[in-house]
């Protein structure tokens, strides 16, 4: 089915805002499908799996009908578990945040009662609860429903199941006759037809047809990852394996902006696909990436449509797909003619179920995976050198003459060795965390925004042949990657790819610059004139002496 812009539905300017906020460039297929026909009043019977937008398709519809003015309520959801009245509150919450004087609360059991009662006081115009709740407020009269525009059963068949029917059946009796009913369901049983019939009006039906779907032979794997360490985890993965080509897949421009600021941040080569760019834009970007001059390509669906690259080795699914036909579209770009690749899915709290989902209608099997540890990460790029060393040795033909140089210094050849070494491989890990269970350095930084600190230990000694420079802006100037790499570029007279790892703090940035560049700054900070305030560059200097300790008295 063809899905349309969410500006093309008819919505109002507040939820069009909120939609963007999200970073959701395109309507899925119920909510394409749905939202016109629920913006026009009917009753709607609506098909379609986990994972495909539905509660999006009823949310919107939900907080246009409602009146800000009217203090009643009148939206009612029902689900059927606490867990999905959580999810459905929390989105309609990201979606109502423009519309002011609309507000949404969760009822459910093993919930505080009198907060609820305390909530629905205040007045609220959309509730979203689970039937056992909602009924034991009716009985004490601190919920009431002869106001209710709409109710929605999110789950019917899940519901039913789980013998909900009869306090089903009593709250829609509770509730107007004129009221609009929505039902959602993954199937339509008898008993769901039966409620259907005896509680909705002519209701329209729409269905997402969910294909049987079948996949190349491509390895696949999942990982349990929070949100917070994604970024930490996508790092391990690439570090440990060697992977040179892949793309990564986000749901939302938010997000691909995001990731790719962060991996090039982190030296690693990389450019973003959405539908935010112009189409002189991607077609720059994707021409660039079918000619290698960038590793990590991060996009979104409806930007990466139509993608053929045969060299990727990796494709990455940052945020899980909406439906299982995304998901076979996105992995489907690796192991093309008869190449090996690997398509790896980070997974998130509740959203572990959809695997399954995933593996029914693709008829695969997905792999649990670990994550390799730092640790791991560190023995196999130690590994990566002594290879290239051994190669070198091989070779024969050494010149001996700078290492006699130090040897009549008075250094012996072991210690010669080891600092050469560290030259190679700075900033070897020390510790052992795991991305599945540590909260990464971004997220400590994040927490401590106002600190700062010069001798910070992220700042790992530079890579050979190259130095740290710092520039005077920072987060709170709202810098990016690419505004340092920029200025740089600009006022050192840099060639294109050549600034290394960057790190961006509250006030202040770093980068790390070949040495041959940097004579301009022997003498001092340089200054570059922007837009704003002028920026300086200076060198920086890893051994900047810590700051005395305040005296005992």
């Amino acid at each position: 089915m063809n899905t349309l812009n969410f500006a093309d539905l008819g919505l109002s300017p507040e939820i069009l805002k909120a939609v963007a906020d999200l970073g959701f460039e395109q309507a899925s297929p119920i909510q394409s499908a749905a939202i016109p026909i629920l913006m026009e009043g009917h009753d709607v019977v609506g098909q379609s799996q986990t994972g495909s937008g539905k509660t999006a398709a009823f949310a919107i519809p939900a907080i246009e009908i409602c009146a800000a003015q009217d203090r009643m309520v009148q939206v009612l959801i029902m689900c059927p578990t606490r867990e999905l009245a959580m999810q459905v509150a929390d989105e309609v919450h990201k979606l109502s945040a423009h519309k002011r004087g609309i507000h949404a609360v969760p009822i459910y059991g093993g919930a505080s009662y009198e907060r609820q009662f305390h909530e629905l006081k205040k007045g609220v115009q959309i509730v979203i609860g689970t039937p056992g709740r909602i009924m034991d407020h009716m009985q004490r009269g601190t919920l009431r429903l002869e106001a209710v525009k709409m109710v929605v059963l999110d789950e019917a068949d899940r519901m039913l199941d789980m013998g909900f029917r009869e306090d089903i059946e009593h709250i829609l009796k509770a509730t107007p006759k004129e009221r609009q009913t929505v039902f959602f369901s993954a199937t339509v049983s008898k008993p769901i037809r039966d409620l259907i019939e005896r509680h909705s009006r002519e209701p329209k039906s729409v269905k997402i047809e969910q294909k049987t779907l079948t996949v190349p032979a491509i390895e696949q794997w999942y990982f349990e990852v929070p949100q917070r360490n994604k970024r930490e985890a996508l790092l391990r993965l690439v570090d440990f394996h060697g992977f040179k080509l892949g793309i990564v897949f986000c749901n939302t421009q938010r997000m691909v902006d995001e990731l790719a600021d962060d991996l090039v941040a982190q030296g690693i080569s990389a450019d973003r696909l959405h539908g935010g760019l112009s189409q002189t834009q991607r077609t720059r970007v994707m021409n660039k990436f079918k000619q290698a001059e960038f590793e990590f390509l991060v996009a979104t669906d409806v930007a990466a449509r139509g993608i053929d690259v045969d060299d990727l080795e990796l494709v990455v699914n940052y945020d899980l797909p909406y439906d299982a036909e995304d998901y076979v579209h996105r992995i489907g770009r690796t192991g093309r003619a008869g190449r090996k690749g690997l398509a790896a899915t980070f997974v998130t709290g509740r959203d572990i179920y959809k695997i399954q989902h995933l593996e029914r209608f693709t008829r695969t099997k997905i792999q649990r995976g670990k994550l390799p540890t730092a640790n791991e990460v560190e023995e196999r790029r130690l590994e990566s050198v002594f290879d290239q060393i051994r190669e070198v040795l091989e070779r024969g033909a050494l010149s001996m003459a700078p290492v006699d140089r130090l040897l009549e210094e008075g250094y012996n050849s072991t210690d010669i060795a080891a600092a050469l070494f560290e030259l190679l491989t700075p900033g070897s890990a020390k510790t052992e965390e795991s991305a599945e269970t540590k909260p990464n350095k971004r997220d400590k930084e994040d927490r401590s925004e106002k600190r700062e600190d010069f001798s910070s230990p992220t700042l790992r000694p530079p890579s050979r042949g190259m130095r740290w420079v710092m520039l005077n802006v920072g987060r709170e100037e709202r810098v990016s990657p690419r505004d340092i790499i920029g200025l740089l570029e600009d006022s050192l007279g840099l060639p294109p790819r050549s600034v290394g790892i960057i790190e961006i703090k509250p006030g202040q940035s770093f980068a790390q610059v070949p040495q041959q560049f940097l004579d301009v700054l022997r003498d001092g900070p340089r200054e570059i004139e922007t837009n704003a305030a002028p920026v300086k560059v200076s060198l920086f200097d890893m051994e900047r002496p810590e700051k005395k300790k305040r005296k005992k008295d």
